[in-house]
């Protein structure tokens, strides 16, 4: 009997996978990640442990990986300012090769032969998955039944797993498929694949709708070190605790919300929509320190990297030579990017209101207009002529 690790979720899809694939002489042995995700009500990782055991599987393992998630992918998504076509905040994108570096792991330690995912055919997951894990063991084989089964919709799986016994918290009235870890959450299908329907406010989880939601406006103040967030309000926070707490006052104020049409990696567009609080307004405050700190090149040039850097999130090559390079850019322009900016947050807007910081390259008495202006005008005639000499015929 060949032994497989399934990433697990306790969602409906690999609810049946579970007992699918037992139907066909697997043993399975369940891995679930613990990402911050949070927990439905009356859920918990036991009651998970309980759903895949029910559906047949041999063996569980739940690990936290909430603090490597944050530091080894989150924070260096953050520094490269990594968002996807311009609204996606890559959550669910970080989360995966993450979750295939302990699939793999699990599968030495178990002495498995193969690794399993819940992923569909036409998905970006599944790349993610897969090419992780044929850069880390190429050996193992890699089951992806999703893309072999019968069933034609999750209608079809809602049965499958009614009849098989297989507790589910899912229904066909609301069959939206979501993702979610302590940096954000992807949510899709249903209603939502009707791109002439605005979303409607039962798929959001996080985020008070900005119609309806606080009047009055929220300051917040945070620092970073080196690129790296610490401080809110001057109060040091652990990145777990700083990160969870965001997106409880983001969500408040209906921050951090996207509906984005997006190109998958597979060739197919896809409507998604996204909460991230945290992530919206860190990106923000992030960036908006790194005007301050740094040239015009090095900034100029790190979007151009940021847009690099997305893609390779994105597509799953997480662990590629180009972004381990990219990575070593990264972090060589994060040297002075430290010190403070102000947000204010309402009605689902977060604005940079002010900004400080020891490595500033803001020079006012360059830039006023007012009477202490020190910049010498008449350097201005020479540089223009200089500058536009290479296009004079």
């Amino acid at each position: 009997m060949k032994k497989v690790v399934l990433a697990y979720s306790g969602g409906l899809d690999t609810s049946c996978i579970v007992r699918w694939l037992k139907d066909k002489g697997y043993e399975i042995i369940c891995f679930v990640a613990d990402l911050g995700q949070g927990l439905g009500q009356g859920e918990s990782f036991e009651a998970i442990e309980e759903r895949a055991l029910a559906a047949g599987a041999s063996k569980v393992y739940i690990k936290d990986l909430q603090d490597e998630f944050i530091d080894d992918f989150v924070v260096p998504a953050l520094k490269a300012n990594a968002i996807y076509e311009g609204k996606y905040l890559l959550a669910t994108a970080l989360g995966r090769p993450l979750i295939a570096k302990y699939l793999v792991q699990i599968a030495h330690k178990e002495k498995a032969q193969c690794v399993a995912h819940g992923c569909t055919g036409k998905g970006n997951d599944q790349v993610r998955f897969e090419v992780t894990a044929g850069i880390l063991d190429p050996k193992l084989e890699i089951l992806a039944p999703v893309r072999e089964w019968e069933f034609k919709s999750r209608e079809e799986e809602i049965e499958y797993a009614m009849a098989k016994n297989i507790p589910i918290d899912v229904t066909k009235k609301k069959p939206y498929s979501i993702d979610r870890n302590i940096w954000g959450i992807s949510i899709e299908a249903g209603i939502l694949e009707n791109l002439e329907h605005e979303p409607p406010e039962d798929a959001y989880l996080i985020t008070k709708s900005p119609a309806g939601g606080t009047t009055y406006p929220k300051y917040i103040e945070i620092y970073f070190e080196k690129g790296k967030p610490k401080k809110i309000d001057g109060k040091v926070w652990k990145l777990k605790d700083l990160i969870n707490h965001l997106n409880v006052v983001g969500g408040t104020y209906g921050v951090g919300r996207q509906d984005l049409v997006e190109n998958r990696l597979v060739g197919i567009k896809s409507r998604e929509i996204y909460e991230a609080p945290a992530a919206t307004i860190l990106h923000i405050a992030h960036r908006e320190l790194e005007s301050l700190v740094l040239d015009r090149e090095t900034a100029h040039f790190k979007e151009i990297i940021a847009l690099k850097y997305s893609e390779l999130v994105y597509y799953g090559l997480w662990y590629s030579p180009l972004k381990q390079a990219l990575d070593g850019f990264v972090d060589s322009t994060q040297e002075f990017v430290t010190g403070s900016i102000k947000l204010k947050l309402t009605k689902g807007v977060c604005a940079p209101v002010s900004r400080k910081s020891p490595n500033s390259l803001y020079k006012k008495e360059l830039s006023t207009y007012g009477k202490e202006d020190k910049f010498n005008q008449k350097l201005a005639e020479g540089f223009i002529k200089i500058w536009g000499m290479p296009y004079q015929r």
